[in-house]
C-alpha cells in the first residue's frame, strides 16, 4: 500500500473526470503531475501541483483549474478537506480512517512498502573489487556496506539484482603479491625475509609463505623467478580471496558473482570487446594532445591505438593498446563491461573508491558505445572515511602494514554499528568513523537510537502478552484502530505512510542513506511518543484498565516495528528484541 500512489491515483482520475465534462481539453500529458508531502505540515498531509503543471497547455489560469479539481476531491470519502492555496496548489487533508488503515495495512503485509517499481529489470551492481594483495581496510568496508545496501534495496525495489566483485588478478600488482609472498615463503624456510621497496610488508602473507613452503619445500629457494612467480601468483591470490570473503562475511556482505580478470586474457574476450567498437568506427589510430600541465617540450608525442570515447561524452579519447602492443589497463575493463552487457544486463551500477573520479566518464562513453546508448552506467564514488579514536585521528596507510582492516572494525564494534554507520552519510561524502560515539547509548549515536526503538517496541509487546492480549499481527490487525486519532499518533502514522514512497524515491536515485535517515527520524517520533505518554497516560501503549483501546495503541507499535525491520534488512542490520 502506498498511499501518495493511491491519491495521485486519485488526481488523475479526477482530471479525467474533469476531461469528460469539457473543463480541461483533451491530450494533456500528466506525467509531471506529483502528490507529496507540503513543505510546511501545517499546510495538509499531501499537495498536488496538477493545476500548475496543466495550466499552460490547457490554456486555462493555474487557479481556475485548481478551484474545480478541489471541489472534486473534497467529494471522495478518503479526503477531509482540499483547499488552493497560493497560484493553484492544493493542499489535501486525508480523512483519519485513511491513517489508521496504514497500521492496518503494514500489519497484514510483512512485505509492507516493498516495490515492483524494477519491474524484474535486471541490474548488475559491483562493488569493493579490492586488489588482492591484502585484507580488506575501512575504506573498502564503506563500498562494501553501501553496495550491498544498493543492492537489497533495488531488489527490495522490485529488481533483478546481481552483486558482482571484480577480482583484478591480471595485473602488475599481482606480480608485486607473489613476489611479497616468495620472500615469506624464505622466511617460512628459516631464511630472513627481504622485502624492499613497492613490496607489500603485511604479516598477512606469513601464511602464504607456509602454504608455498607446503607446496615446495624447499624445492624453490635458489630457482630464478620465472620459475615459480606464476604459481606464487596462484596461491596468493588464492588465499587472499579467500581472506577477503572471510572478512565481507564479517560484514554481512556476500557476492553473487565473482569475475576474474585474468579470465579475460588470452581468451578471446578483450579482442571481441575492442572489434565490436571498432565495427562502430570508434577504434582509430592517433596522437593525443598532451595532458593538463605538460608542455610540448616535456611530452613526447606518438601515435597510439585509441578508443574515440568523445563520441560519447568523455573529454578526450582513450588508449587501449601501448607502444609495444599490450593493452591498457582500460581494455579489459572495457571487454568486462561488454561482458556484463553480453550477460543480459539492462542496468550497470559500479562502485568505486574516490580516487577513481577521474575514470567515470571513460567507462560510461564505453558502456554508451558497447550498448549503442541502451544500458545506464551509473558510477558511484564512495568518499574517504577518516577514523577517529579517544579524540585523536586514526592513521592507516596499506602499503605500510600498520592500516586498520575491516576486520579490526567489525571485532571492535560489531558488523551492525559498522554497517548502519557507514550509511549515515551520502557516498559522496567524506565520513568521520569515531569508535567511542558508534558505541555509544545515546540519541546522537542513530544505530542504537534504531535499535532502542526496535528494543522497546518488543517490550510492549512482551508485557502486552504477559496481561493475556494476543499480539500476533493477524489479531492487533483486526484492533479498534479508531483509537488512534491523537495528533501525535497521526504523526506517528504519517511517518509510517511516508516508507513505501521512501523506498521508490531511494531506489530511483541509488541512495541507500536515504533508508538509514527515514529510520532514525521515525525512531526518533516513536520515542517522542513513548516519552509523551509519560506525562499523558491516554498516549500510553499500555492501559490496563481499557483493553479495547490499548490493543490498537499497541498495534501502532508493532506496525512501527514492522518498518524499523523492513529498513534495517535493506541496510543489513539485525534488529535487536532487547537493549543489554
Amino acid at each position: 500500500m502506498n498511499l501518495f500512489t493511491d491519491i495521485r491515483a486519485l488526481v488523475l482520475d479526477t482530471l479525467d473526470a474533469m476531461t469528460r465534462d469539457g473543463a480541461l481539453p483533451e491530450g494533456l500529458d500528466t506525467a509531471a503531475v506529483t502528490v507529496e508531502p507540503p513543505r510546511d505540515p501545517a499546510h495538509g498531509d499531501m499537495a498536488t501541483n496538477a493545476a500548475m503543471v496543466l495550466a499552460k497547455p490547457a490554456k486555462s489560469k493555474p487557479r481556475d483549474i485548481a478551484e474545480d479539481l478541489a471541489a472534486r476531491l473534497g467529494e471522495d470519502d478518503r479526503v477531509a478537506t482540499a483547499e488552493v492555496a497560493g497560484p493553484g496548489f492544493i493542499n489535501i487533508r486525508l480523512a483519519p480512517q485513511l491513517w489508521q488503515g496504514i497500521v492496518r495495512a503494514a500489519l497484514r503485509d510483512a512485505d509492507y512498502g516493498r516495490s515492483q517499481m524494477g519491474a524484474g529489470e535486471k541490474v548488475n551492481v559491483e562493488y569493493v573489487s579490492a586488489n588482492p594483495t591484502g585484507p580488506m581496510h575501512v575504506g573498502h568496508a564503506r563500498g562494501a556496506v553501501f553496495g550491498d545496501a544498493l543492492a537489497r534495496l533495488l531488489d527490495y525495489a522490485g529488481h533483478d539484482v546481481t552483486k558482482e566483485y571484480y577480482v583484478n588478478d591480471g595485473g602488475a600488482q599481482v606480480d608485486v603479491l607473489a613476489r611479497s609472498s616468495f620472500e615469506r615463503y624464505r622466511e617460512a624456510c628459516g631464511l630472513t625475509p627481504e622485502i624492499g621497496e613497492g613490496l607489500y610488508p603485511g604479516d598477512y602473507l606469513v601464511p602464504v609463505g607456509e602454504a608455498l613452503k607446503a607446496r615446495w619445500g624447499e624445492s624453490r629457494l635458489d630457482a630464478p623467478e620465472s620459475e615459480w612467480l606464476e604459481e606464487a601468483r596462484e596461491v596468493a591470490t588464492a588465499e587472499m580471496m579467500e581472506m577477503i570473503r572471510a572478512d565481507l562475511a564479517a560484514l554481512g556482505v556476500t557476492m553473487d558473482v565473482f569475475f576474474s580478470e585474468k579470465s579475460l586474457y588470452g581468451t578471446g574476450r578483450i579482442e571481441s570487446a575492442i572489434e565490436s567498437l571498432r565495427d562502430k568506427g570508434l577504434i582509430y589510430r592517433g596522437t593525443l594532445e598532451p595532458p593538463k600541465g605538460k608542455t610540448p617540450e616535456d611530452w613526447e608525442p606518438r601515435e597510439q591505438t585509441l578508443f574515440r570515447s568523445t563520441a560519447h561524452g568523455d573529454d578526450v579519447d582513450r588508449p587501449i593498446m601501448k607502444s609495444d602492443g599490450a593493452w591498457t589497463y582500460f581494455a579489459p575493463d572495457i571487454a568486462y563491461h561488454y561482458d556484463k552487457i553480453e550477460r543480459g544486463f539492462t542496468q550497470l551500477i559500479d562502485v568505486f573508491g574516490a580516487d577513481h573520479g577521474g575514470y567515470v566518464k571513460r567507462m560510461k562513453a564505453a558502456v554508451s558505445a558497447l550498448s549503442e546508448g541502451r544500458v545506464p552506467l551509473d558510477v558511484k564514488l564512495i568518499q574517504l572515511v577518516k577514523l577517529w579514536k579517544n579524540g585523536e585521528p586514526f592513521k592507516m596507510s596499506k602499503r605500510a602494514g600498520n592500516f586498520v582492516t575491516l576486520r579490526d572494525l567489525v571485532d571492535q564494534v560489531g558488523a551492525d554499528a559498522v554497517r548502519f554507520h557507514m550509511l549515515t552519510r551520502k557516498n559522496d561524502a567524506p565520513l568521520d568513523f569515531d569508535f567511542d560515539k558508534v558505541l555509544e547509548q545515546s540519541r546522537e549515536n542513530p544505530v542504537f537510537y534504531v535499535q532502542y526503538a526496535n528494543a522497546r517496541i518488543n517490550s510492549v509487546l512482551r508485557k502486552a502478552e504477559g496481561m493475556g492480549i494476543a499480539v500476533d499481527d493477524a489479531a492487533l490487525a483486526e484492533a479498534d484502530l479508531s483509537v488512534l486519532d491523537h495528533e501525535a499518533e497521526l504523526q506517528l502514522i504519517r511517518a509510517l505512510a511516508e516508507w513505501p514512497r521512501l523506498v521508490e524515491i531511494a531506489a530511483r536515485g541509488h541512495e541507500p542513506h536515504r533508508v538509514a535517515f527515514y529510520l532514525y527520524d521515525l525512531a526518533s517520533q516513536f520515542h517522542a511518543l513513548y516519552n509523551r505518554g509519560n506525562d499523558e497516560t491516554s498516549l500510553r501503549f499500555l492501559q490496563e484498565d481499557a483493553t479495547a483501546t490499548q490493543r490498537g495503541k499497541i498495534s501502532l507499535a508493532r506496525a512501527v516495528g514492522v518498518v524499523i525491520g523492513q529498513g534495517l534488512g535493506i541496510l543489513g542490520v539485525t534488529p535487536v528484541e532487547e537493549m543489554r
